[in-house]
C-alpha cells in the first residue's frame, strides 16, 4: 500500500465521468494545503477545449491560481488541445504528437520541486490519452495514490463502483473517493449514495462536498473550508503516512 504524504508525494484525481467537479476538488485541496504552508505543485497533463493553446486552459489556470504555483505553463499542462474531445482524438485532429515520456516527466518534476503535487486526469479512468494509453495507464506509470470524484444522485452508485473496481483490477492504489456537489435538499438517491457505496466497497470515502455557488475561485475557497476537517487531508498536511486501500 502506498501512503498519501506531504513531503515526497502526490495525489492523482480522476472522476467517474466528465463534469463531476474534479478540477474544483483538486484546486480546493491545493488551496487548502497551500494556505497551511505546504508548497503545492499542480498538474493537468492534458486539457481539451482550450480556446488559446498558447496559454493555460480554464482548468489549468484554476489549479495554478489555487496553488500559487510558479511553474511555467508547460510544467502544469504540456498538452493543451483546442477541441473539447478525448485527448487522443483531439491531439490527432490538431496534428499534435503526444510524447508519453514528456507527460511522465511533467509529473515527476513537479513532485521533485514541490512538497506535494495534485494532478488531475481527463474525464474518467478509461479516457484515451495517446494511442492505446488511457488515464488508468498514466496513473499506473506514475504510481501515485488515486482519488475518485463522483457526483451525487441516481446512477452514481453504479458509476463509482465501476470506477473503483476498474482501478483495483488494474492494480492502482486507490486512496479514496469523494461525493461532490450534494444539494442542500437532497433527494432519496442523493441522500443514500454514500451509505450504499460504502456498503459495497472497502475503499474509504474521504467525505461529501456540498453544492456551492459563485465563481470558480469562490467555489474553490468554499470547498477548501469544507475539506479542512477531513482526516486524510489533515494527514497530508501534517506529513504523516496514513495507510490507504489499494
Amino acid at each position: 500500500m502506498h501512503a498519501v504524504e506531504a513531503r515526497s508525494g502526490g495525489l492523482f484525481i480522476t472522476g467517474t465521468d466528465t463534469g463531476v467537479g474534479k478540477t474544483l476538488v483538486g484546486a480546493a485541496l491545493a488551496y487548502l494545503l497551500t494556505a497551511k504552508g505546504c508548497r503545492v505543485g499542480v498538474a493537468k497533463p492534458f486539457e481539451s477545449g482550450v480556446a488559446d493553446t498558447s496559454r493555460l486552459g480554464q482548468d489549468g489556470d484554476l489549479l495554478r491560481w489555487a496553488s500559487g504555483s510558479d511553474a511555467p505553463h508547460d510544467g502544469i499542462c504540456p498538452y493543451r488541445l483546442d477541441e473539447p474531445l478525448a485527448p487522443a482524438l483531439a491531439a490527432q485532429r490538431q496534428g499534435v504528437r503526444i510524447e508519453w515520456p514528456r507527460v511522465l516527466d511533467t509529473l515527476r518534476q513537479s513532485r521533485a520541486q514541490y512538497d506535494f503535487t495534485v494532478a488531475e486526469g481527463a474525464g474518467g479512468l478509461l479516457v484515451p490519452l495517446a494511442g492505446e494509453r488511457l488515464v488508468a495507464d498514466l496513473v499506473a506509470d506514475i504510481g501515485w495514490p488515486l482519488l475518485v470524484v463522483a457526483r451525487p444522485g441516481l446512477g452514481t452508485v453504479n458509476h463509482t463502483l465501476l470506477t473503483l473496481e476498474t482501478a483495483k483490477a488494474r492494480g492502482l492504489n486507490v486512496a479514496g473517493w469523494i461525493i461532490n456537489g450534494l444539494p442542500c435538499q437532497a433527494d432519496v438517491a442523493q441522500a443514500h449514495a454514500v451509505q450504499q457505496i460504502s456498503g459495497l466497497t472497502d475503499i474509504p470515502c474521504w467525505g461529501v462536498l456540498p453544492q456551492v455557488e459563485g465563481t470558480d475561485r469562490e467555489k474553490v475557497v468554499k470547498l477548501a473550508r469544507q475539506m479542512e476537517g477531513w482526516d486524510m487531508v489533515r494527514s497530508i498536511r501534517q506529513g504523516s503516512r496514513p495507510e490507504v486501500n489499494g
